[in-house]
């Protein structure tokens, strides 16, 4: 019985090792005094430190131009404007990232647990994905930091 339970044991172990999933580790890596020099203060504090920059007061809260948004640190693709919505809480929000631009972590900060979303490419820090997005499409809002992100134009 003894043996029994400790092939149990090693097996579910070794189950539940093989579903981690492993942690992306962006291309992109600087020093910070070579992101100081690269952004501005405002996007250092929300890129590099998890920052984040008052509702209604970024650039693109309520842009709604056709084109792509790409990370301001890098420029990795990150969203198109057919995934933009208004959500009504003062930060751009899309409701699906491009495939592999994107990685997420656990943020338990300010007694939250909410999922925080980085460029896949820098590592930068975007904003919070949450599941009360539109359901008519994916039902998630990706809740960024304008500082974060640059928008070009479809030509």
């Amino acid at each position: 019985m003894k043996k029994l339970l400790i092939l149990l044991l090693l097996f579910t172990t070794q189950l539940l090792l093989s579903q981690t999933k492993k942690v992306m580790e962006p291309e992109i890596k600087k020093t910070d005094a070579e992101w100081k020099a690269k952004l501005s203060n405002q996007q250092y504090e929300v890129l590099r430190n998890k920052g984040t920059e008052r509702a209604y007061t970024g650039e693109y809260w309520d842009h709604f131009e056709k084109g792509k948004y790409v990370c301001a640190a890098c420029e990795n693709v990150l969203f198109t404007s057919d995934t933009k919505f208004e959500s009504h809480c003062g930060w751009p929000s899309f409701d699906q990232a491009i495939e592999g631009s994107v990685i997420y972590e656990k943020d338990s900060s300010f007694g939250m647990i909410r999922t925080e979303v980085m460029c896949a490419k820098c590592g930068g820090h975007l904003g919070h994905v949450f599941d009360d997005g539109p359901k008519e499409t994916t039902g998630q809002r990706y809740c960024t930091n304008s500082v974060s992100i640059k928008f070009i134009p479809t030509k």
